[in-house]
Formats: structure tokens, C-alpha cells, sequence
């Protein structure tokens, strides 16, 4: 066939067709700020925005240095690490895979934020989702960072950090081989990103971080402006009711966990301040946060997919509440 007989059999666009455009949104946005212009006026000047301002920014300076941390491991994994290399440092069998990633967070300190692209990396390198996923989990939650810290929000009561330690992990390794029986893998679609196999390492590596920073951290913006709007809408007041009953409770601090999205690294001295809830209902917040809250869940919808994290999130928030429940019956 000819240049111009193929040029012919192509579709002309439709001369009228019009689509909507980030300008057309920008116009959109415009206008409606500019007819609510009065109320925003006084709403901007209330201490509603400056509470809602002070959690915003609170959350995103707890979580910033850590997404940084986490991207910039997630670049050295994918573009430093030999895919080989994790064939030899996790068991084949994906069984015994998922609990020895979910221990490797031990080794490496950091919060929920940066966990994402890490397991997100590791998926890309060949580990088994199982095992990133594990690893997702349990990395916020026992490092020694964190358990330091639980240490010392709950001076006297060392149980306090062994019972999260020993919660956070069972639920990673659970959810792990959870995912063994009945994840799928088209549930988790990786989002698009450069090919680094064929440029040098350094420009490579900074790709990569840049890819993953604008991703990831845009998800985490929304996640973080979430869990202020929460902060500011839910009467404080509220909560000392619901502490007297022990379930009610339980499901208020987990419920709560989700909605003010702490680092895992502060989120200890948080539950130590909630002195009129149990030390279980406690140990529930400690459990579900840094595995399931707003910017968790919005960055999990980023890196993995929205079908991922309709089904992995309220699992793990259900399995969390149970281990962790069940932990603090026994140990606390």
C-alpha cells in the first residue's frame, strides 16, 4: 500500500470534537472561587483553617523525609540492585518468602511513606507481591525506630511495644500469604514509568526518584489535606463518650487511626495522650495506622492501582483489628 493510499484510510478527526483540558479546569475553578468568594473570605480567616492548616502541615513535615527516604531506596532497588540478587536473598518458595521480607523491615527504619514505592520497586524487580507486600506492611510498624519509640510514650509498660511489634508482624505475614491464596495479579497495575534498563545509572537513578516523587507525593498531598479536613470536622468531644464501652472504643481508635493518618513514628505519643481509652483500644490504633490511614490509602491507589486497594485496604483494616485485639487480651 502506498504513503498516500494509507494516508487516505486514516480516520480525520472530527472537526467539532472538544475535550475538556487542564485550562478548561483551571477556568472551571476560577469561576467557582470567584462566586464563593465572601464565604471563602471567612472561612480562610477562621480558627477552623488554622487548625485545619497546622495537622496539614504537621503531617506532611512527619511524612515528607520519609516518602524522600523511600524514594530514593526505591530508586537505588531498581535501577542498582541486580533482579538476581533478590532470588538469592529471599527463600523461593513464596511461603516461606513472605515472612522473611516482612522481618527485613527491621533492618530498614522508615514510615508508611516510604514503604509504598519501595514494595512498589520490589514488585518491579521480581519479588513475589506476596513478599512486598509484607514487607509493606510490617516495615512501619517494628522497626526499631518505631518500637523505641513506643517504649518511651508508654514509660513502665514495655509490653506496650512488644505487643505491637509482635501484632504488626503477624498481620504483615497474614496478609502476605492472604494474598498467596487469593490475590490476583492483575488486581495490581504498576503505574507507567521510564525504561531505566537503557540509560546510565545516574541519570537512571534520578528518573526514577523524580517519577516516584511526583506519583507518590501527590498522593500523599491529598491523603494529608483528607485527614485535616477530618481533624477539623469531628468534635473532639465525641470521643470521650465512645471510650466507656471496650468494642465501641476499639472501633473508634482504629476508625481514628485511619482518619488522622500520623506518622508511624509519632503516632505512639498520640495513643499514650488518649489516656480515657484502654490500653487494647490503644494498641489497635498503633496496629491499623501505619497500615491502613488516608494518605496510605490514596498513595496505595497511586502505586498500585485502585482495584488493589479497594480489596487490600479494609482486609488489612479488618485483620489488624482482630491481631491486634486479640494481642492486647493476652499481653496487655
Amino acid at each position: 500500500m502506498s504513503t498516500t493510499e494509507s494516508t487516505k484510510t486514516r480516520p480525520e478527526p472530527a472537526a467539532d470534537s472538544w475535550q475538556i483540558g487542564s485550562l478548561e479546569w483551571l477556568a472551571v475553578v476560577l469561576v467557582l472561587l470567584l462566586l464563593v468568594r465572601n464565604r471563602l473570605a471567612g472561612w480562610l480567616s477562621g480558627p477552623g483553617l488554622q487548625t485545619w492548616t497546622t495537622v496539614f502541615v504537621s503531617v506532611m513535615v512527619q511524612a515528607v523525609p520519609f516518602l524522600v527516604f523511600g524514594v530514593v531506596l526505591s530508586a537505588v532497588i531498581a535501577v542498582f540492585v541486580p533482579r538476581s540478587f533478590w532470588a538469592r536473598a529471599l527463600p523461593n518458595h513464596p511461603a516461606l518468602a513472605v515472612p522473611a521480607a516482612g522481618m527485613a523491615g527491621v533492618v530498614l527504619p522508615g514510615c508508611e511513606c516510604g514503604s509504598v514505592p519501595i514494595a512498589g520497586s520490589l514488585i518491579r524487580r521480581g519479588v513475589t507481591p506476596a513478599a512486598a507486600l509484607a514487607f509493606l506492611l510490617a516495615a512501619p510498624a517494628i522497626n526499631p525506630i518505631v518500637l523505641t519509640a513506643t517504649v518511651i510514650a508508654f514509660p513502665g509498660q514495655p509490653q506496650m511495644a512488644v505487643a505491637r511489634g509482635l501484632a504488626s508482624l503477624v498481620v504483615a505475614v497474614a496478609m502476605g500469604w492472604l494474598w498467596l491464596r487469593l490475590g490476583k495479579t492483575e488486581w495490581i497495575k504498576l503505574p507507567h514509568r521510564p525504561d531505566l534498563d537503557d540509560a546510565s545509572k545516574a541519570r537512571a537513578f534520578w528518573a526514577a526518584c523524580r517519577h516516584d516523587v511526583m506519583h507518590a507525593g501527590g498522593f500523599l498531598v491529598l491523603g494529608a489535606a483528607a485527614a485535616a479536613t477530618i481533624n477539623v470536622v469531628v468534635p473532639g468531644a465525641w470521643l470521650q463518650k465512645l471510650a466507656d464501652d471496650p468494642i465501641v472504643s476499639i472501633l473508634v481508635l482504629a476508625t481514628l487511626a485511619v482518619l488522622l493518618s500520623i506518622c508511624s513514628e509519632a503516632d505512639a505519643f498520640v495513643a499514650a495522650s488518649l489516656t480515657q481509652f484502654s490500653l487494647t483500644s490503644r494498641l489497635v490504633f498503633l496496629v491499623v495506622g501505619p497500615m491502613v490511614d488516608l494518605k496510605l490509602i490514596s498513595m496505595q491507589a497511586g502505586v498500585f492501582g485502585r482495584r488493589f486497594m479497594v480489596r487490600f485496604a479494609p482486609t488489612t483494616f479488618v485483620a489488624a483489628i482482630v491481631v491486634g485485639t486479640a494481642f492486647g487480651a493476652v499481653l496487655l
